[in-house]
């Protein structure tokens, strides 16, 4: 039975006798002899085809990331996950094509015309595809452009959303049992053809699981031809909307139905549509769904470049994450003085760090110059917590002392009772006196020094602001007490419609202060007791 190429079919089969085959091929023309092939080029291409996967930023693929590092200029569909784009090297010129409600879409041909116009300008041109570039996705038509333009290109594959779909819903779209294929449909034909290309016999008769890219509008359409076709008005469907986003969504219905749920729910694209048996609800399988911190909207307030690991850990568990910056981490105003203080590095017996900026800061600036961490050699070094530390083993080095209770008044109580007079405490433009304080009442000699400046964040994000405004935001991260200050600037009242979570009894009592009392605090004063906190106050197991 023929089908048309408005699917793809992928047969289950089973596993075939191991093939002998030469060690080298039998000699034969190179492919690049067919005549309609292009000719073989050895520059690298100009124009690349990346698929970007489903929507979640890290199923994209080494491949794609390395291409977006090369690119001058990105053109993206607005499907695309933003977090994708900070793969794009600097300077690197992002253009999305068009999104649906917010100013017009380009057309196919008008794609096709930006893509070669920019490559014969000589930029390095990454077309970056929502899926996989070949699943209905049109890039025959950009691929036809590129070579009839003589350009070179290269096509990147991505996940494409019915694989997507079926892993995150827990759905297996074959099953030894019920689904020894899979076909791939288009709910979206294209216009121009005039009679349907689609055989619904062909279809309602197919030996597995058919899945509907593009079919959330057009649901009754297919749906009833497929009853009318003879498929039976009570096989399962599951419709999988936003598939890999935290606020993925599945659904099921019936063939008999789904239309009807679909206009019920007012379920908008994208969305991908699961025909067959291997549909049947099974809430045994739906890991995604059932992370502990799936649905719930998380603001992290670190600086932007400390963002990414909280970030992450808050993802893994299911949250969609926010980042509003509340503190910017920059070098100081100059650098005379702690330039001074490291050409005297060997006069001191313990160099305290408070922070891992800290740590980065004087260790980088150390190592720009002549010195190296040689010179650290006659110090011993302490680190006021666990993530201090972690930042002095980046540099291969390792903390002397740590305090069991990551706070100053600790780290001050351990130090005082080690041999060593002279101390440097490296620091930030501000923050608390207290282990200098505490320490020169000991009476050890102690210097302190400003490795680099916090400074507050002067607008918030417009996106962040929304969403409180909406009440849409859960938890608010907060994990110093200057990220506490600058917030209650940024946000104000909006904080009272959250709840905050706070790092440290300090940090709590500062929010307090500010009139903002958290809801939940860590008990280890770190990013993990944070998630821990979160997971304890939200009904998850810390």
């Amino acid at each position: 039975m023929a089908f048309s190429a408005s699917y793809i079919t992928v047969y289950q089969l089973g596993c075939p006798k191991p093939i002998n085959r030469p060690r080298n091929p039998p000699p034969g023309p190179p492919l690049s002899a067919d005549p309609a092939m292009p000719a073989a080029s050895h520059k690298a291409p100009s124009v690349y085809l990346v698929g970007a996967g489903p929507g979640d930023h890290r199923l994209l693929t080494l491949r794609g990331v390395e291409c977006l590092g090369r690119a001058d200029i990105v053109l993206y569909d607005y499907l695309v996950n933003p977090r994708l784009l900070e793969h794009a090297r600097p300077g690197a010129e992002l253009v999305c094509l068009g999104r649906h409600g917010h100013g017009r879409l380009l057309s196919q041909d008008e794609v096709n015309a930006r893509i070669v116009r920019d490559a014969q300008a000589g930029k390095v041109v990454v077309r970056l595809k929502a899926g996989d570039p070949v699943i209905f996705a049109r890039a025959a038509e950009e691929v036809r452009a590129v070579i009839d333009a003589g350009l070179t290109l290269e096509i990147v594959p991505g996940v494409t959303a019915a694989m997507a779909a079926g892993s995150h819903a827990g759905i297996s779209l074959t099953d030894r049992r019920s689904a020894s294929a899979v076909a791939l449909v288009t709910g979206h034909e294209d216009g121009e053809k005039g009679e349907p290309a689609l055989d619904y016999a062909a279809l309602a008769s197919f030996p597995g699981t058919l899945v509907f890219y593009m079919g959330v509008t057009t649901a009754s359409t297919w749906s009833e031809a497929l009853v009318a076709a003879g498929k039976p008005a009570s096989t399962p469907v599951a419709v999988v909307r936003r598939c890999s986003w935290p606020d993925q969504q599945t659904i099921h219905a019936t063939l008999g139905t789904v239309a009807q749920t679909i206009a019920e729910r007012r379920l908008r694209p994208p969305a991908i549509c699961i025909v067959g048996e291997v549909a049947c609800w099974d809430s045994t399988t739906a890991w995604f769904a059932s992370r502990p911190l799936s649905g719930r909207r998380i603001v992290v307030t670190r600086p932007i470049e400390q963002a990414d690991g909280l970030r992450s850990s808050l993802e893994e568990l299911g949250a969609e994450v926010f980042v509003q910056p509340a503190i910017r981490i920059e070098p100081p105003e100059n650098w005379s003085a702690l330039d001074a203080t490291l050409a005297r590095l060997e006069s001191f017996d313990w160099i305290v760090f408070s922070s891992a900026n800290g740590v980065r800061a004087l260790l980088d600036r150390l190592c720009s110059g002549p010195g190296d961490l040689r010179r650290l050699a006659g110090a011993r070094l302490a680190a006021i917590g666990s993530g201090t530390a972690a930042a002095l083993a980046d540099y291969r080095l390792k903390a002397d002392l740590l305090p069991e209770e990551f706070r100053a008044e600790a780290l001050a109580e351990v130090l005082i009772g080690q041999s060593g007079q002279r101390l440097l405490l490296v620091r930030a433009s501000r923050g608390r006196e207290v282990l200098a304080e505490r320490l020169s009442a000991a009476g050890r000699e102690v210097e302190q020094v400003v490795a680099y400046c916090s400074t507050d964040v002067d607008e918030p994000e417009p996106s962040v602001v929304a969403a409180l405004e909406a009440g849409r935001i859960d938890f608010i991260t907060v994990t110093s007490s200057a990220i506490a200050r600058s917030l209650a600037r940024l946000l104000g009242p909006l904080l009272a419609r959250t709840k905050l979570v706070s790092i440290s009894p300090i940090t709590s009592a500062t929010l307090r202060e500010l009139g903002y009392p958290p809801a939940a605090e860590a008990t280890a004063y770190t990013m993990d007791g944070v998630v821990d906190a979160i997971l304890a106050v939200s009904g998850g197991n810390p």
